[in-house]
């Protein structure tokens, strides 16, 4: 069958629909099926993204001038450090590693880039990304005379892509709206959230198939819009097929070390646990973000000891970090249509989590039933008794003794298992009434 994926974010890009989608078009690939991907040429290079087949094809179109620009000096920085002109800033840090430094929270060049972009959001919809619109129309409509694709498949965030899935739709295409968040979600301005909701009533009145990350989004669908067919609830997933590679000497066997991954917001914030690590001084937690919140510069400042902050780690590096930890943490989101879609990739490391948030959010529900962690209330007195429990659990050699951290538990979450799941779905004959 012959694939059209639509997607904005797409390797090089490191984000989380980014990896998402670089992973099931290498199992679609794997299952049978001729991949195209339409996506903007956003310039530069990500190590340790997954390596994509070469019968894959790629077709990349000019962003917009915002991102034009941006990516054109991507590329110029690439070529000084191909030339050798240039350090590499994933080359930096210490020695033999991956490791960048910590980029402060906003430095200057990280506010002029804010600044445009705030500018461009109030034109382009649904944000700066809106400016690849007639760019990507111009691919699309290009791509669907020359290769009469079987299906398009559209990758949500940005809604840009759907509103691209929808004229192909409009020509008789099959089309699979893949949605992360809801495209009327509690972050969108008010400016766009009348056209936001009309784009999300055509996607649910007119793809045949919407995947969704979890049953929250699947009900929030159901209840807006009445559609109670054709949703396919299709979580992020891990990598099976990868080696891992060694990381020695970076965890101490003698201390609780933890570590977090991903990216902080207002609505996941470390505070708690910050605070709570004072009290259990044998706990180390361990960050491997580009950038943090002044609160934990602070933390790393006042005890290093205890808060280690990586930097840059690439993806790959990430996952062999991962498989070495005693806890990988997770914030929970306020939200429960949003999962971080750290969660699968922590439950395909075979380590426990420790997953802080009120215990009644979707992760809770999910470590529970696969007995894979601990859930523990986001507040300091509750983390800190957590924390001590389970440091001298370790100290006994009984940390993962209750647990099930076997593969085998979480299988049906793998990339090829939810690739499979979706190539049923293509291979169905798929209607939207």
């Amino acid at each position: 069958m012959r694939l059209l994926l639509i997607a904005y974010e797409f390797p090089p890009s490191p984000s989380p629909q980014s990896l998402r989608w670089a992973y099931l078009a290498r199992e679609l690939h794997l299952l049978g099926h001729e991949v195209h991907v339409l996506t903007a040429d956003l310039g530069g290079t990500t190590p340790g993204l997954p390596v994509l087949p070469a019968d894959i094809h790629v077709h990349r179109t000019y962003p917009g001038p915002v991102r034009g620009m941006l990516a054109w000096l991507r590329k110029r920085r690439q070529r000084k450090i191909d030339a050798g002109l240039v350090a590499d800033d994933a080359t930096a840090g210490e020695p033999g590693t991956l490791a960048a430094a910590i980029r402060p929270p906003r430095n200057w060049k990280q506010r002029i880039s804010e600044g445009i972009q705030a500018v461009a959001q109030y034109i382009h919809f649904p944000d700066v990304r809106g400016e690849w619109r007639p760019w990507g129309r111009r691919g699309l409509i290009r791509l669907l005379d020359t290769l009469a694709p079987d299906v398009v498949i559209s990758s949500h965030e940005p809604a840009t892509t759907i509103e691209l899935a929808l004229l192909a739709r409009r020509r008789g295409i099959r089309w699979i709206a893949d949605i992360g968040d809801p495209v009327l979600a509690a972050y969108t301005p008010r400016r766009w959230r009348r056209r936001a909701a009309r784009i999300e009533a055509a996607m649910c009145r007119d793809a045949e198939l919407l995947t969704v990350t979890t049953d929250a989004t699947a009900t929030l669908m159901q209840a807006r819009y009445g559609r109670h067919h054709g949703i396919l609830v299709l979580p992020q997933g891990y990598d099976p097929r990868r080696v891992p590679a060694a990381i020695d000497g970076m965890f101490d066997p003698d201390r609780l070390e933890l570590l977090y991954t991903g990216s902080f917001y207002s609505f996941r914030r470390p505070d708690a646990l910050l605070a709570a690590l004072r009290a259990v001084p044998h706990a180390r937690l361990t960050i491997a973000a580009i950038s943090v919140p002044e609160a934990v510069l602070e933390a790393a400042r006042r005890a290093p000891d205890q808060v280690r902050l990586l930097g840059f780690r690439p993806h790959d590096a990430i996952l062999d970090l991962q498989r070495g930890a005693d806890l990988l943490v997770n914030i929970s989101n306020d939200d429960m249509t949003q999962i971080p879609g750290k969660v699968n990739e922590y439950l395909g490391a075979c380590r426990p989590l420790l997953n802080l948030g009120p215990g009644d959010d979707p992760v809770s529900a999910e470590i529970e039933r696969l007995s894979r962690g601990w859930n523990c209330r986001n507040d300091v007195d509750a983390i800190a008794g957590c924390l001590s429990m389970l440091a001298a659990a370790k100290r006994e050699g009984r940390l993962d003794r209750a647990l099930d951290l076997s593969a085998d538990r979480v299988a049906g979450i793998s990339w090829g298992a939810l690739a499979a799941r979706l190539d049923t779905a293509l291979r169905a004959p798929l209607s939207v009434r």
